[in-house]
Protein backbone atom coordinates (compact mmCIF):
# COMPACT_ATOMS: atom_id res chain seq x y z
CA UNK A 1 0.00 0.00 0.00
CA UNK A 2 1.39 3.46 -0.92
CA UNK A 3 1.44 6.64 0.99
CA UNK A 4 -1.00 7.94 -0.12
CA UNK A 5 -3.31 5.24 0.44
CA UNK A 6 -2.66 4.99 3.59
CA UNK A 7 -3.22 8.43 4.57
CA UNK A 8 -6.80 8.26 2.96
CA UNK A 9 -9.63 8.95 5.02
CA UNK A 10 -13.26 9.49 3.77
CA UNK A 11 -15.34 10.86 7.25
CA UNK A 12 -18.21 11.45 8.15
CA UNK A 13 -19.93 14.14 9.87
CA UNK A 14 -22.38 14.49 12.89
CA UNK A 15 -25.57 16.52 12.35
CA UNK A 16 -24.18 20.02 12.58
CA UNK A 17 -26.77 23.27 12.60
CA UNK A 18 -26.97 24.22 9.15
CA UNK A 19 -25.08 27.17 9.12
CA UNK A 20 -22.45 26.07 10.78
CA UNK A 21 -21.62 23.13 8.82
CA UNK A 22 -21.86 25.31 5.68
CA UNK A 23 -19.48 27.72 7.17
CA UNK A 24 -17.02 24.66 8.29
CA UNK A 25 -17.19 23.17 4.83
CA UNK A 26 -16.43 26.42 3.12
CA UNK A 27 -13.44 27.19 5.43
CA UNK A 28 -12.65 23.52 4.70
CA UNK A 29 -12.66 24.16 0.75
CA UNK A 30 -10.13 27.53 1.29
CA UNK A 31 -8.18 26.67 3.84
CA UNK A 32 -5.33 23.59 3.70
CA UNK A 33 -7.02 22.30 7.50
CA UNK A 34 -8.10 18.88 7.69
CA UNK A 35 -11.83 18.97 8.82
CA UNK A 36 -11.25 18.47 12.17
CA UNK A 37 -9.22 21.21 12.01
CA UNK A 38 -12.04 23.06 10.53
CA UNK A 39 -14.81 22.77 13.03
CA UNK A 40 -12.26 23.50 15.20
CA UNK A 41 -11.98 27.09 13.74
CA UNK A 42 -15.34 27.65 12.91
CA UNK A 43 -16.62 26.56 16.59
CA UNK A 44 -14.25 29.12 17.92
CA UNK A 45 -15.29 31.66 15.87
CA UNK A 46 -18.63 33.74 14.86
CA UNK A 47 -20.76 31.88 11.46
CA UNK A 48 -22.63 35.20 12.13
CA UNK A 49 -19.87 37.30 10.80
CA UNK A 50 -18.95 34.96 7.78
CA UNK A 51 -22.52 34.79 6.42
CA UNK A 52 -23.21 38.96 6.65
CA UNK A 53 -19.43 39.08 4.93
CA UNK A 54 -19.23 36.39 2.48
CA UNK A 55 -22.71 35.27 1.33
CA UNK A 56 -24.92 38.42 2.47
CA UNK A 57 -22.46 41.32 1.79
CA UNK A 58 -20.29 39.08 -0.92
CA UNK A 59 -22.93 37.39 -2.48
CA UNK A 60 -21.04 34.06 -2.25
CA UNK A 61 -24.17 32.12 -2.97
CA UNK A 62 -22.81 28.64 -3.46
CA UNK A 63 -21.71 28.46 0.62
CA UNK A 64 -25.47 27.81 1.43
CA UNK A 65 -25.61 24.74 -0.92
CA UNK A 66 -23.31 23.44 1.99
CA UNK A 67 -25.44 23.30 4.63
CA UNK A 68 -28.87 21.30 4.41
CA UNK A 69 -32.15 21.76 7.03
CA UNK A 70 -35.15 18.92 7.56
CA UNK A 71 -38.47 21.30 7.82
CA UNK A 72 -42.16 20.67 8.16
CA UNK A 73 -45.00 22.27 7.54
CA UNK A 74 -48.91 20.96 9.23
CA UNK A 75 -51.62 21.83 8.78
CA UNK A 76 -51.31 24.00 5.53
CA UNK A 77 -53.57 23.71 2.19
CA UNK A 78 -52.94 21.44 -0.38
CA UNK A 79 -52.71 24.67 -2.70
CA UNK A 80 -49.64 25.99 -0.02
CA UNK A 81 -47.83 22.45 -0.54
CA UNK A 82 -48.35 23.18 -3.86
CA UNK A 83 -46.63 26.21 -4.13
CA UNK A 84 -43.78 24.93 -1.26
CA UNK A 85 -42.64 22.58 -3.54
CA UNK A 86 -42.08 24.94 -6.89
CA UNK A 87 -38.60 25.22 -5.85
CA UNK A 88 -36.35 23.60 -8.65
CA UNK A 89 -33.32 22.20 -6.07
CA UNK A 90 -36.18 20.49 -3.84
CA UNK A 91 -36.59 17.22 -2.19
CA UNK A 92 -39.66 16.38 0.32
CA UNK A 93 -43.19 14.74 0.29
CA UNK A 94 -46.12 15.70 1.16
CA UNK A 95 -48.87 13.49 3.02
CA UNK A 96 -50.28 11.37 0.09
CA UNK A 97 -54.10 11.47 -0.63
CA UNK A 98 -53.37 7.75 -1.96
CA UNK A 99 -53.43 6.44 1.32
CA UNK A 100 -55.12 8.28 3.65
CA UNK A 101 -58.65 9.44 4.38
CA UNK A 102 -58.87 13.40 3.92
CA UNK A 103 -62.08 13.38 4.73
CA UNK A 104 -61.36 14.28 8.52
CA UNK A 105 -58.58 16.26 7.93
CA UNK A 106 -60.39 19.69 7.84
CA UNK A 107 -60.17 22.85 5.21
CA UNK A 108 -58.15 26.25 4.99
CA UNK A 109 -60.55 29.12 5.45
CA UNK A 110 -58.89 32.59 4.27
CA UNK A 111 -58.76 35.22 6.85
CA UNK A 112 -60.87 37.64 4.48
CA UNK A 113 -64.13 35.69 4.60
CA UNK A 114 -63.73 34.51 8.51
CA UNK A 115 -67.25 35.37 10.24
CA UNK A 116 -68.77 36.54 7.18
CA UNK A 117 -71.59 35.21 4.89
CA UNK A 118 -69.28 34.14 2.40
CA UNK A 119 -67.45 31.91 4.78
CA UNK A 120 -71.05 30.33 5.37
CA UNK A 121 -71.09 29.99 1.26
CA UNK A 122 -67.42 28.52 1.38
CA UNK A 123 -67.98 26.13 3.75
CA UNK A 124 -71.12 24.56 2.06
CA UNK A 125 -69.22 23.81 -1.22
CA UNK A 126 -66.22 22.29 1.06
CA UNK A 127 -69.08 20.54 2.71
CA UNK A 128 -70.88 19.30 -0.60
CA UNK A 129 -67.48 17.91 -1.74
CA UNK A 130 -66.46 15.87 0.87
CA UNK A 131 -70.05 14.81 1.55
CA UNK A 132 -69.64 13.29 -2.07
CA UNK A 133 -65.90 12.00 -0.81
CA UNK A 134 -67.56 10.17 1.93
CA UNK A 135 -70.56 8.82 -0.09
CA UNK A 136 -68.91 7.42 -3.42
CA UNK A 137 -66.07 5.61 -0.74
CA UNK A 138 -67.98 2.28 -0.22
CA UNK A 139 -69.30 1.55 -3.38
CA UNK A 140 -66.35 1.72 -5.46
CA UNK A 141 -64.07 0.33 -2.47
CA UNK A 142 -66.82 -2.57 -2.59
CA UNK A 143 -67.18 -2.66 -6.71
CA UNK A 144 -63.10 -2.71 -6.60
CA UNK A 145 -63.27 -5.21 -4.47
CA UNK A 146 -65.21 -7.57 -6.53
CA UNK A 147 -63.35 -6.90 -9.68
CA UNK A 148 -60.13 -7.63 -8.34
CA UNK A 149 -60.12 -10.46 -5.99
CA UNK A 150 -57.59 -11.21 -3.20
CA UNK A 151 -54.77 -13.64 -4.91
CA UNK A 152 -53.99 -16.73 -2.25
CA UNK A 153 -50.51 -15.64 -1.91
CA UNK A 154 -51.33 -11.85 -1.29
CA UNK A 155 -51.31 -10.95 2.62
CA UNK A 156 -54.99 -9.63 3.83
CA UNK A 157 -53.18 -6.54 4.83
CA UNK A 158 -51.31 -5.74 1.89
CA UNK A 159 -54.73 -6.48 -0.53
CA UNK A 160 -56.47 -4.18 1.90
CA UNK A 161 -53.65 -1.26 1.33
CA UNK A 162 -54.01 -1.84 -2.10
CA UNK A 163 -57.82 -1.84 -2.92
CA UNK A 164 -58.00 1.16 -0.51
CA UNK A 165 -55.27 3.32 -2.67
CA UNK A 166 -57.65 2.28 -5.82
CA UNK A 167 -60.46 3.30 -4.03
CA UNK A 168 -58.59 6.82 -2.94
CA UNK A 169 -57.27 7.44 -6.54
CA UNK A 170 -60.57 8.09 -7.78
CA UNK A 171 -62.68 9.65 -4.52
CA UNK A 172 -59.50 12.28 -3.97
CA UNK A 173 -60.84 14.20 -7.29
CA UNK A 174 -63.44 15.48 -5.10
CA UNK A 175 -60.85 17.14 -2.49
CA UNK A 176 -60.46 20.81 -3.01
CA UNK A 177 -57.32 22.82 -3.34
CA UNK A 178 -58.05 23.97 0.40
CA UNK A 179 -58.09 20.55 2.22
CA UNK A 180 -55.63 20.28 5.12
CA UNK A 181 -51.90 18.75 4.67
CA UNK A 182 -48.15 18.04 5.82
CA UNK A 183 -44.97 18.33 3.97
CA UNK A 184 -41.59 17.60 5.07
CA UNK A 185 -38.48 18.58 2.91
CA UNK A 186 -34.87 18.69 3.42
CA UNK A 187 -33.36 21.53 1.19
CA UNK A 188 -30.27 23.89 1.30
CA UNK A 189 -30.40 26.95 3.27
CA UNK A 190 -29.62 28.76 -0.17
CA UNK A 191 -32.93 27.39 -1.31
CA UNK A 192 -34.63 27.89 1.87
CA UNK A 193 -33.72 31.19 1.56
CA UNK A 194 -35.36 31.50 -2.20
CA UNK A 195 -38.04 30.12 -0.98
CA UNK A 196 -38.72 32.55 2.19
CA UNK A 197 -38.41 34.91 -0.72
CA UNK A 198 -40.62 33.74 -2.70
CA UNK A 199 -43.37 33.01 -0.14
CA UNK A 200 -43.20 36.45 1.78
CA UNK A 201 -43.17 37.83 -2.16
CA UNK A 202 -46.52 36.03 -2.68
CA UNK A 203 -49.81 37.22 -3.29
CA UNK A 204 -52.00 34.69 -1.40
CA UNK A 205 -52.14 35.27 2.54
CA UNK A 206 -51.80 31.83 3.58
CA UNK A 207 -48.36 31.84 1.32
CA UNK A 208 -47.35 35.54 3.11
CA UNK A 209 -47.81 34.10 6.91
CA UNK A 210 -46.26 30.83 5.92
CA UNK A 211 -42.83 32.53 4.91
CA UNK A 212 -43.04 34.42 8.03
CA UNK A 213 -43.55 31.40 9.81
CA UNK A 214 -40.50 29.77 8.20
CA UNK A 215 -38.92 32.56 9.03
CA UNK A 216 -39.22 32.42 12.74
CA UNK A 217 -38.32 28.61 12.62
CA UNK A 218 -35.23 29.68 11.29
CA UNK A 219 -34.57 31.71 13.69
CA UNK A 220 -35.63 29.61 16.84
CA UNK A 221 -33.90 26.26 18.22
CA UNK A 222 -35.26 23.14 16.28
CA UNK A 223 -37.04 20.16 17.96
CA UNK A 224 -35.41 18.46 20.34
CA UNK A 225 -37.94 15.19 20.78
CA UNK A 226 -35.23 13.38 18.64
CA UNK A 227 -32.58 14.16 21.10
CA UNK A 228 -34.80 13.24 23.85
CA UNK A 229 -35.59 10.07 22.17
CA UNK A 230 -31.74 9.24 22.73
CA UNK A 231 -31.70 10.89 26.32
CA UNK A 232 -29.21 13.90 24.93
CA UNK A 233 -28.57 16.36 26.00
CA UNK A 234 -31.22 19.53 24.57
CA UNK A 235 -30.12 22.64 26.48
CA UNK A 236 -28.43 25.14 24.56
CA UNK A 237 -29.36 23.74 21.06
CA UNK A 238 -28.28 26.61 18.46
CA UNK A 239 -31.16 28.52 16.25
CA UNK A 240 -31.71 26.84 12.75
CA UNK A 241 -30.19 29.49 10.43
CA UNK A 242 -30.01 32.84 12.41
CA UNK A 243 -28.24 35.00 10.13
CA UNK A 244 -30.65 34.21 7.33
CA UNK A 245 -33.66 34.30 9.36
CA UNK A 246 -32.54 38.11 9.75
CA UNK A 247 -31.86 38.78 6.25
CA UNK A 248 -34.58 36.59 4.43
CA UNK A 249 -37.43 39.54 3.01
CA UNK A 250 -39.77 39.77 0.44
CA UNK A 251 -38.67 40.62 -3.20
CA UNK A 252 -40.51 43.70 -4.89
CA UNK A 253 -39.65 42.18 -8.53
CA UNK A 254 -41.13 38.72 -7.27
CA UNK A 255 -44.21 40.41 -6.08
CA UNK A 256 -44.51 42.53 -9.22
CA UNK A 257 -43.52 40.65 -12.39
CA UNK A 258 -46.66 38.62 -13.31
CA UNK A 259 -49.24 41.84 -13.19
CA UNK A 260 -46.41 43.66 -15.75
CA UNK A 261 -46.57 40.89 -17.61
CA UNK A 262 -50.61 40.94 -17.86
CA UNK A 263 -51.16 44.37 -17.93
CA UNK A 264 -48.67 44.67 -20.93
CA UNK A 265 -50.84 41.56 -22.54
CA UNK A 266 -54.04 41.34 -21.28
CA UNK A 267 -55.25 44.04 -24.08
CA UNK A 268 -53.77 41.96 -26.86
CA UNK A 269 -55.46 38.74 -25.36
CA UNK A 270 -58.70 40.46 -24.71
CA UNK A 271 -58.72 42.33 -28.37
CA UNK A 272 -57.57 39.27 -30.30
CA UNK A 273 -60.63 37.37 -28.32
CA UNK A 274 -57.68 34.84 -26.81
CA UNK A 275 -59.07 35.50 -23.24
CA UNK A 276 -62.22 33.65 -24.53
CA UNK A 277 -62.17 29.75 -23.89
CA UNK A 278 -64.37 29.38 -26.85
CA UNK A 279 -61.13 30.68 -29.17
CA UNK A 280 -59.06 27.58 -28.88
CA UNK A 281 -62.06 25.44 -28.53
CA UNK A 282 -61.24 22.07 -30.25
CA UNK A 283 -57.71 22.44 -30.20
CA UNK A 284 -56.92 21.34 -27.03
CA UNK A 285 -54.75 18.52 -26.59
CA UNK A 286 -53.73 16.38 -23.50
CA UNK A 287 -50.27 16.39 -24.37
CA UNK A 288 -48.94 18.12 -27.47
CA UNK A 289 -45.57 18.42 -28.05
CA UNK A 290 -43.79 21.71 -29.70
CA UNK A 291 -41.89 21.54 -32.84
CA UNK A 292 -38.80 24.07 -32.51
CA UNK A 293 -39.23 27.37 -32.51
CA UNK A 294 -37.01 30.87 -32.52
CA UNK A 295 -35.98 31.66 -28.70
CA UNK A 296 -37.60 35.20 -28.60
CA UNK A 297 -40.75 33.32 -30.03
CA UNK A 298 -40.41 30.57 -27.28
CA UNK A 299 -40.08 33.49 -24.61
CA UNK A 300 -42.79 35.40 -25.43
CA UNK A 301 -45.11 32.84 -25.67
CA UNK A 302 -43.75 31.49 -22.79
CA UNK A 303 -44.67 34.60 -20.61
CA UNK A 304 -48.14 34.86 -22.45
CA UNK A 305 -49.10 31.32 -21.36
CA UNK A 306 -48.34 31.95 -18.12
CA UNK A 307 -50.71 34.76 -17.51
CA UNK A 308 -53.58 33.07 -19.57
CA UNK A 309 -55.46 29.99 -20.03
CA UNK A 310 -54.87 29.10 -23.70
CA UNK A 311 -52.77 26.15 -25.44
CA UNK A 312 -48.68 26.98 -25.65
CA UNK A 313 -49.41 26.06 -29.78
CA UNK A 314 -52.04 28.20 -30.24
CA UNK A 315 -50.35 31.15 -28.70
CA UNK A 316 -47.26 30.19 -30.55
CA UNK A 317 -48.78 30.86 -34.01
CA UNK A 318 -50.45 34.22 -32.73
CA UNK A 319 -46.92 35.50 -31.25
CA UNK A 320 -45.18 34.30 -34.42
CA UNK A 321 -47.31 37.35 -35.91
CA UNK A 322 -46.44 39.93 -33.67
CA UNK A 323 -43.75 42.56 -35.43
CA UNK A 324 -40.63 41.98 -33.67
CA UNK A 325 -40.52 45.48 -31.32
CA UNK A 326 -43.76 44.23 -29.66
CA UNK A 327 -42.66 40.72 -28.44
CA UNK A 328 -39.16 43.12 -27.03
CA UNK A 329 -42.21 44.99 -25.24
CA UNK A 330 -43.22 42.16 -23.38
CA UNK A 331 -40.45 40.72 -22.33
CA UNK A 332 -39.39 44.66 -21.42
CA UNK A 333 -42.26 44.62 -19.33
CA UNK A 334 -40.55 40.59 -17.97
CA UNK A 335 -37.35 42.98 -16.87
CA UNK A 336 -38.70 46.17 -16.01
CA UNK A 337 -38.73 45.70 -12.28
CA UNK A 338 -35.91 43.80 -12.01
CA UNK A 339 -33.38 44.67 -9.42
CA UNK A 340 -29.10 44.13 -9.90
CA UNK A 341 -29.58 41.00 -7.46
CA UNK A 342 -32.62 39.54 -9.06
CA UNK A 343 -32.86 36.22 -10.02
CA UNK A 344 -34.77 36.34 -13.87
CA UNK A 345 -37.82 34.62 -13.63
CA UNK A 346 -38.07 30.90 -14.59
CA UNK A 347 -40.08 31.87 -17.80
CA UNK A 348 -36.62 32.52 -18.81
CA UNK A 349 -35.15 29.53 -18.25
CA UNK A 350 -35.61 28.49 -22.42
CA UNK A 351 -33.94 26.54 -24.82
CA UNK A 352 -34.98 22.97 -24.27
CA UNK A 353 -35.37 20.85 -26.68
CA UNK A 354 -38.05 19.27 -25.92
CA UNK A 355 -41.45 21.31 -24.84
CA UNK A 356 -44.67 19.55 -23.96
CA UNK A 357 -47.80 21.37 -23.39
CA UNK A 358 -49.91 18.81 -20.91
CA UNK A 359 -53.41 19.48 -19.72
CA UNK A 360 -54.75 17.06 -17.02
CA UNK A 361 -56.15 17.15 -13.80
CA UNK A 362 -54.61 18.79 -10.62
CA UNK A 363 -54.43 15.14 -8.83
CA UNK A 364 -52.68 13.52 -11.04
CA UNK A 365 -50.76 16.57 -12.14
CA UNK A 366 -49.55 17.19 -8.28
CA UNK A 367 -47.32 13.84 -9.05
CA UNK A 368 -45.90 15.26 -12.10
CA UNK A 369 -44.84 18.15 -10.42
CA UNK A 370 -42.62 16.51 -8.30
CA UNK A 371 -39.71 16.51 -11.13
CA UNK A 372 -37.00 18.35 -10.95
CA UNK A 373 -34.93 17.91 -14.03
CA UNK A 374 -36.92 20.01 -16.25
CA UNK A 375 -38.72 23.46 -16.06
CA UNK A 376 -42.31 23.74 -15.22
CA UNK A 377 -44.65 26.78 -16.19
CA UNK A 378 -48.19 26.17 -14.32
CA UNK A 379 -50.93 28.37 -15.04
CA UNK A 380 -53.68 29.13 -12.37
CA UNK A 381 -55.72 27.27 -11.39
CA UNK A 382 -59.36 27.33 -12.86
CA UNK A 383 -62.33 25.29 -13.75
CA UNK A 384 -62.72 26.48 -17.33
CA UNK A 385 -60.75 23.44 -18.77
CA UNK A 386 -63.25 21.28 -17.34
CA UNK A 387 -62.96 18.16 -15.15
CA UNK A 388 -61.92 14.33 -15.12
CA UNK A 389 -64.39 10.96 -14.94
CA UNK A 390 -62.98 8.13 -13.92
CA UNK A 391 -64.03 5.04 -15.48
CA UNK A 392 -64.16 2.94 -12.60
CA UNK A 393 -67.41 6.01 -11.28
CA UNK A 394 -69.54 4.12 -14.32
CA UNK A 395 -68.18 0.95 -13.25
CA UNK A 396 -69.29 1.19 -9.64
CA UNK A 397 -72.47 3.03 -10.60
CA UNK A 398 -71.95 6.37 -9.04
CA UNK A 399 -70.98 8.31 -11.50
CA UNK A 400 -73.82 10.57 -11.61
CA UNK A 401 -73.39 11.33 -8.82
CA UNK A 402 -69.93 12.09 -9.23
CA UNK A 403 -71.35 14.51 -12.07
CA UNK A 404 -73.69 16.38 -10.65
CA UNK A 405 -71.26 16.96 -7.51
CA UNK A 406 -68.51 18.38 -10.19
CA UNK A 407 -71.40 20.39 -11.85
CA UNK A 408 -72.66 22.08 -8.66
CA UNK A 409 -69.42 23.32 -7.74
CA UNK A 410 -68.36 24.08 -10.55
CA UNK A 411 -71.39 26.88 -10.54
CA UNK A 412 -70.63 27.52 -6.93
CA UNK A 413 -66.87 28.37 -7.59
CA UNK A 414 -68.16 30.87 -10.41
CA UNK A 415 -70.60 32.52 -8.02
CA UNK A 416 -67.84 33.06 -5.41
CA UNK A 417 -65.46 34.42 -7.33
CA UNK A 418 -67.74 37.52 -8.06
CA UNK A 419 -67.05 38.14 -4.23
CA UNK A 420 -63.85 36.23 -3.38
CA UNK A 421 -61.07 35.10 -5.81
CA UNK A 422 -58.95 33.68 -3.36
CA UNK A 423 -61.93 31.51 -1.67
CA UNK A 424 -62.71 30.47 -5.10
CA UNK A 425 -59.46 29.36 -5.60
CA UNK A 426 -59.00 26.95 -2.87
CA UNK A 427 -62.72 25.85 -3.59
CA UNK A 428 -61.24 24.15 -6.64
CA UNK A 429 -61.69 20.31 -6.67
CA UNK A 430 -58.61 17.78 -7.85
CA UNK A 431 -60.71 16.74 -10.57
CA UNK A 432 -60.51 19.77 -12.72
CA UNK A 433 -57.48 20.50 -15.06
CA UNK A 434 -55.00 22.30 -15.33
CA UNK A 435 -52.52 23.19 -17.92
CA UNK A 436 -48.63 23.18 -17.42
CA UNK A 437 -45.59 23.71 -19.80
CA UNK A 438 -43.05 21.12 -19.01
CA UNK A 439 -39.44 21.77 -21.16
CA UNK A 440 -36.75 19.35 -20.53
CA UNK A 441 -33.88 17.50 -22.47
CA UNK A 442 -34.33 13.56 -24.02
CA UNK A 443 -33.08 12.02 -20.61
CA UNK A 444 -36.09 13.42 -18.76
CA UNK A 445 -38.34 12.47 -21.32
CA UNK A 446 -37.10 9.43 -21.29
CA UNK A 447 -37.20 9.26 -17.46
CA UNK A 448 -41.17 10.11 -16.79
CA UNK A 449 -42.36 8.32 -19.58
CA UNK A 450 -40.67 5.05 -18.21
CA UNK A 451 -41.25 5.78 -14.65
CA UNK A 452 -44.76 7.37 -14.62
CA UNK A 453 -46.45 4.56 -17.46
CA UNK A 454 -45.69 2.09 -15.17
CA UNK A 455 -48.47 0.06 -13.69
CA UNK A 456 -48.51 0.87 -10.14
CA UNK A 457 -48.90 4.36 -11.38
CA UNK A 458 -52.45 6.79 -11.54
CA UNK A 459 -54.39 6.30 -14.46
CA UNK A 460 -54.16 9.88 -14.82
CA UNK A 461 -50.39 10.14 -15.27
CA UNK A 462 -49.69 6.85 -16.99
CA UNK A 463 -52.02 7.96 -19.73
CA UNK A 464 -49.77 11.32 -19.87
CA UNK A 465 -46.76 9.45 -20.28
CA UNK A 466 -47.56 6.83 -22.69
CA UNK A 467 -48.94 10.15 -24.99
CA UNK A 468 -45.59 11.79 -24.27
CA UNK A 469 -44.32 8.44 -25.41
CA UNK A 470 -46.11 8.97 -29.09
CA UNK A 471 -45.76 11.85 -29.57
CA UNK A 472 -41.88 11.62 -30.00
CA UNK A 473 -42.56 8.51 -31.92
CA UNK A 474 -44.54 10.83 -34.46
CA UNK A 475 -41.56 13.63 -34.29
CA UNK A 476 -38.20 12.10 -33.71
CA UNK A 477 -38.94 8.42 -34.18
CA UNK A 478 -35.51 6.81 -33.96
CA UNK A 479 -35.04 8.61 -30.23
CA UNK A 480 -38.61 7.88 -29.37
CA UNK A 481 -38.00 4.09 -30.05
CA UNK A 482 -35.66 4.13 -27.69
CA UNK A 483 -37.93 4.98 -25.11
CA UNK A 484 -39.37 2.42 -22.81
CA UNK A 485 -43.51 3.12 -21.79
CA UNK A 486 -46.14 0.75 -20.95
CA UNK A 487 -49.35 1.57 -22.32
CA UNK A 488 -52.73 2.44 -19.96
CA UNK A 489 -54.05 -0.13 -21.21
CA UNK A 490 -52.19 -2.90 -19.32
CA UNK A 491 -53.15 -3.08 -15.75
CA UNK A 492 -51.53 -5.16 -13.11
CA UNK A 493 -54.16 -3.54 -10.82
CA UNK A 494 -53.04 -5.44 -7.12
CA UNK A 495 -49.27 -4.44 -7.49
CA UNK A 496 -50.41 -0.89 -7.02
Amino acid sequence: MSDEQRNRKVIALAPMPPEKSAYALARYSRSPDSIEESLRWVHSHSSEKFWEQFYFAYGHGSIADLGHATVCFEQISELAAIRLEDEPLWDGQAKSSRYQNFAAAGCYVPNEIANTEIEGEYRGILGSLYNIYRLLKDPIHTHLGNQYPRPVNMKPADYDRTIGARTYDVIRYLLPLAAMTNVGQVVSIRTLEKQITRLLSAQLPELKGIGEDLKSACAKSPSTVWAELHQEETKGLEPLAPTLARYAEANEYQGSVYRDVLRQVKGRLKKAGYDDPQSWKGRDQPVDLLEPHAPLDELVTTLVYRVSHAPYRFLLEWVQQWPEKEKQDVVDAALRGRGPHDDLIKEFRSGYAFVFDILMDIGGWRDMHRHRRCQQIQQNFTTIHGYEVPSVLAEAGVEREYRQAMEAVRLDIERLRSSNQEAALYAIPFGFRVRCLFKMDFAEVEYIAKLRSGVKGHWSYRTVAWLMKKKMLEQHSYLGSLMEATSPDIEDSLTR
